[in-house]
Parts: C-alpha cells; sequence; structure tokens
C-alpha cells in the first residue's frame, strides 16, 4: 500500500489509500490495494509497485491502469492482503483496455508517462497522466472505524518486518474505533483482517 514520503517526492502530493486495475497478459482484470500520490486537482498521480508485484508487471507491459477513489474499505483490505474469494463487479472503462470497480466513488484512467525503468530498481516510481475519469457515487464521508481498518491492513501487510505481536497490540487499540462506529462492512473487514494477522506465519 502506501510508502513514506522522501525526499524525493513532491510534497505538493498526497496518499491516498485505494485500489488499482490493472490487465493481465490474458486480458483479465488485476485487482490490487495501492497508496499513490496524488495532486489536489487529481490530474497527476505517482505510482511506486513493486517490481515483483502483478501491478508492477502489468504497468511495465501495458503503461496503463484505472486508479479508484473508494470508500470500500473491507475491498480494499482484501486486496491488500490477498484475500480476494472472488472477483469483485467491474465494467470496461469507455476506451475498452481497463477495467472500472463497481463499488468505487471515482476513477481515473492512467498512462505511465516516466522513461525508461532501470532494471535494479526494486519500487519503480511511475508518474502518470490521466487519460480519462468518472464518477459513479458520492463518497461516505470520514468514518473512523474505515480509518481503523485502513491502518490495520498497512500493519498486517508489514509482518515480514514486525511482529504479529505489535501488529495485535496496535489493533487492540483500534478496535473500539470499529466496535462504536462501524457497519456490518467495517466489522467483517476488521474480522478477516486480525484472522489474517493471527494466522500468518513466515514463509
Amino acid at each position: 500500500m502506501s510508502q513514506p514520503l522522501g525526499s524525493e517526492i513532491d510534497r505538493e502530493l498526497t496518499v491516498l489509500e485505494g485500489l488499482v486495475t490493472t490487465v493481465n497478459p490474458d486480458g483479465s482484470p488485476h485487482v490490487a490495494a495501492m497508496g499513490p500520490l496524488v495532486s489536489a486537482g487529481f490530474d497527476r498521480f505517482v505510482l511506486r509497485p513493486f517490481r515483483t508485484s502483478t501491478t508492477c508487471q502489468n504497468l511495465l507491459r501495458t503503461g496503463r491502469c484505472v486508479a479508484h477513489v473508494s470508500d470500500d474499505v473491507e475491498l480494499i483490505a482484501r486486496a491488500a492482503l490477498h484475500q480476494l474469494e472472488a472477483a469483485p463487479a467491474m465494467h470496461a472503462t469507455p476506451s475498452g483496455d481497463g477495467f472500472i470497480l463497481a463499488s468505487a466513488c471515482r476513477w481515473f484512467a492512467l498512462r505511465v508517462a516516466s522513461g525508461p525503468i532501470a532494471a535494479d530498481d526494486e519500487r519503480p516510481r511511475m508518474d502518470c497522466v490521466v487519460l480519462d475519469s468518472g464518477r459513479l457515487r458520492d463518497f461516505f464521508g470520514l468514518n473512523r472505524a474505515k480509518h481503523a481498518v485502513i491502518e490495520a491492513t498497512i500493519l498486517a501487510t508489514r509482518l515480514q518486518f514486525i511482529s504479529c505481536e505489535e501488529v495485535l497490540a496496535e489493533m487492540e487499540r483500534l478496535a473500539p474505533l470499529v466496535e462504536k462506529t462501524g457497519g456490518a462492512a467495517e466489522r467483517r473487514a476488521w474480522g478477516m483482517v486480525e484472522a489474517y494477522v493471527r494466522g500468518w506465519s513466515p514463509e
């Protein structure tokens, strides 16, 4: 998901936790959670996927993706932790070369505009331009339970670097936010993340 801001990152951009779809070699969609850097006017996106990820390989091959603004934290959590049991509902972009998530609030079809990427770059920086965009529905708004699910999910993606005990301790601190302000989707997402953390073991 998101990465720490470094000195090389444009400070006028903001991390937006969301979802990105790319196209696999067989034409099927791939859904991934990602925190791109985005300009206030949504006219500039910077992606930094891990080179080994399916998203990165698809971007290197096609130079195209669709970024989504979403308040569906259950889908974000499942995509981030590779717990999607089935592909979510989607439809094609107007150009027909990308996939839009039906549950998203807004979508942005992107083209990678940056130059050649070094073969040894673990997280290549991909500056993107917006080719097309659309709005599907209103954003739900600020909610502490949704925030807690995103925070717990990000921690769960870092279990190779921090202990399960540390993650569970932080989740215990965040849990009251889900209990007090979450709906059914947030509670399901929270339960999934907690089960993932408790069942995690290094490969």
